[in-house]
């Protein structure tokens, strides 16, 4: 039998806990490796990779996707690689564009943002695009496109208003080992 103090404690802590369950965050950090990438960051759900071969300011190549859907936004972390240094950044240059064009979006500022461990280049940058997603809803994307070496990377957030702090830890998280 449980003593009146006990069942006390219990009906009043009842509802806290049965709050706090009820507040779960609906983003569920966790640290991820994209394989070939030598990225390291953190992605709020557990991404689904896909691969397909995309013409990228030359011949194609492999670009791997890493995405998922999270607090209704769409995360992800596009990265191929271009093999030459010198198409980086035209590679650079048509990741934005693609980005833009995905949306029907006006052409952005395009802001630099450093990403720890990879090369500085002067076609990489963030900005953020408002359009039209093809359901012809409403959406706005944060994107960050970087480099490392001859590999380009599209890391990008989409949805109806993404949470500005959820978009500056997926993207302040990125980075790679020295």
């Amino acid at each position: 039998m449980i003593s009146p103090i006990r069942r006390g404690v219990f009906t009043l802590c009842l509802p806290g806990v049965l709050a706090l369950a009820a507040c779960a965050p609906a983003l569920n950090w966790r640290d991820v490796r994209p394989a070939g990438s030598g990225a390291q960051l953190l992605f709020p759900c557990k991404p689904d990779t896909q691969e397909r071969r995309v013409a990228l300011a030359g011949p194609p190549v492999r670009l791997t996707l890493n995405v998922c859907s999270a607090a209704e936004q769409v995360w992800a972390l596009a990265h191929a690689d271009v093999q030459d240094l010198a198409r980086v950044g035209p590679a650079l240059a048509a990741l934005q564009a693609g980005a833009a064009a995905n949306l029907g979006a006006p052409a952005a500022a395009w802001a630099p943002q450093a990403v720890p461990g990879a090369t500085p280049q002067p076609g990489g940058g963030r900005a953020t695009l408002k359009g039209l997603r093809s359901d012809g809803q409403a959406a706005q994307m944060q994107v960050l496109v970087f480099a490392r070496g001859t590999q380009v990377f599209q890391a990008s957030v989409l949805g109806a208003a993404p949470s500005d702090e959820a978009v500056e830890a997926y993207f302040a998280s990125i980075r790679f080992a020295p």
